[in-house]
């Protein structure tokens, strides 16, 4: 373990760091939101890890092949220009699910292990009640994106609301260094 451990930026997936797409398994389909490699090498340059963390029950539904899902994953860090330290997913298809999906912190505790990372400082972002509970449930504070799934939620005790991943990661940005 390293001797200073970095706090990190958690990040939702789909609908919060690329459009919302039932199931994406088609590259061609992946748009990452304008701004947000430019605000993750900010948040990078900052001293914050970037972490996406995922559920993926497509995999365990056999609506998405391991070969799409990481054909899909590839092409979104593409776009973000590699601007992610380490991504986490979990192929938990209810009700069959492990302590790594969320609202679980598994994929989380597997992050702050294998990164070095400290939860003290750190955020999630989310864009479902899911990933706040998420986040909250880590000990983390949150941010709720109004893209995708986001548009529609009511009160999630999310920390603060951000319009996208952009306005989220600018605003932890001002909060000043990590």
């Amino acid at each position: 373990m390293s001797a200073r451990l970095r706090p990190a930026v958690f990040l939702d997936r789909d609908g919060t760091l690329m459009d919302e797409v039932d199931y994406c398994r088609d590259p061609r389909d992946v748009r990452a939101i304008p701004g947000a490699a430019a605000r993750l090498a900010r948040l990078r340059a900052a001293g914050y890890a970037t972490v996406i963390i995922t559920n993926q029950s497509g995999l365990g539904r056999g609506i998405i092949s391991p070969a799409q899902y990481e054909a899909v994953q590839a092409e979104l860090l593409r776009q973000l220009d590699g601007q992610i330290d380490a991504t986490y997913f979990a192929p938990d298809a209810p009700p069959d699910v492990t302590p790594r999906r969320k609202p679980g912190t598994g994929m989380i505790d597997e992050a702050v292990r294998d990164l070095d990372l400290r939860l003290d400082g750190s955020w999630f972002i989310g864009d479902k009640a899911i990933d706040i509970a998420c986040g909250r449930n880590a000990g983390l504070r949150t941010i709720l994106v109004r893209t995708g799934y986001g548009a529609d939620l009511a009160d999630t005790g999310a920390t603060v609301v951000a319009g996208d991943v952009t306005e989220a990661l600018d605003w932890i940005l001002g909060r000043g260094a990590a």
